[in-house]
């Protein structure tokens, strides 16, 4: 048990670190279809109150990991290949039209901001602390661009995409934020320039790159 417990550090930000190791563990394959996640026992074996776990189980269960039941407690319901296929490569096609749409709305305060969040971004290191400031500003970077497209549509079939996995893909694959800061930095200077072809492109190259290194991430932990 004592490998799973939290340490006094960790407990400043707590519901976050127990979202991320149940979150971390279910990718990782440390459960099977149909598991229960009893309160109780997970509250002991990381070392904290009920509370943050119930609230952690709760993110959990929007982001389709787990389905709470009357009951029986919290179900593990983990993510396929194929669900992660589906979700990344609807992103990939809708984000890319929605960059092109709100190409003419971007004005220098939202170039500005971009570029200020992508600057933050590339300072912050792979502690978990960094990595919790990483995804809130990743998300708000992505959300600039999205939110100046004028298609309300597009933008609720995105926003129901990111209720999930999406936001919290850069603590699964901290060995590839390197790749990301890079197609981040392109993505401001085809903003700049106003070049929707190219602005699109790096977009969905960005989407596709992060659902294929998911899926290996995903398909190596089933072999192990």
């Amino acid at each position: 048990m004592e490998k799973f417990k939290l340490t006094e550090i960790d407990r400043a930000t707590l519901q976050f670190k127990v979202t991320t190791k149940l979150r971390d563990l279910i990718l990782k394959g440390e459960f099977k279809m149909g598991d229960r996640l009893m309160q109780e026992e997970w509250a002991a074996k990381l070392g904290v109150s009920r509370m943050p776990l119930r609230e952690a189980l709760k993110q959990l269960e929007v982001e389709g990991l787990v389905r709470i039941e009357p009951r029986r407690g919290a179900i593990v319901t983990p993510v396929s290949t194929d669900d992660i296929e589906e979700i990344y490569q609807l992103r990939a096609m809708l984000e890319g039209e929605a960059v092109v749409k709100a190409l003419p709305f971007l004005d220098e305060e939202d170039i500005s901001e971009l570029e200020n969040l992508y600057e933050q971004m590339i300072r912050l290191k792979n502690s978990e602390t960094d990595m919790e400031m990483y995804m809130k500003i990743n998300a708000e970077f992505h959300q600039i661009i999205i939110e100046a497209c004028p298609w309300r549509r597009i933008k609720g079939y995105i926003d129901t995409l990111w209720k999930g996995i999406p936001p919290y893909t850069p603590s699964l694959l901290v060995d590839h934020l390197s790749e990301s800061h890079k197609e981040h930095s392109l993505m401001v200077k085809y903003i700049k320039e106003k070049d929707a072809i190219k602005i699109k492109e790096v977009t969905e190259k960005h989407i596709i790159r992060t659902k294929e290194n998911l899926i290996r991430m995903i398909e190596k932990n089933g072999r192990q």
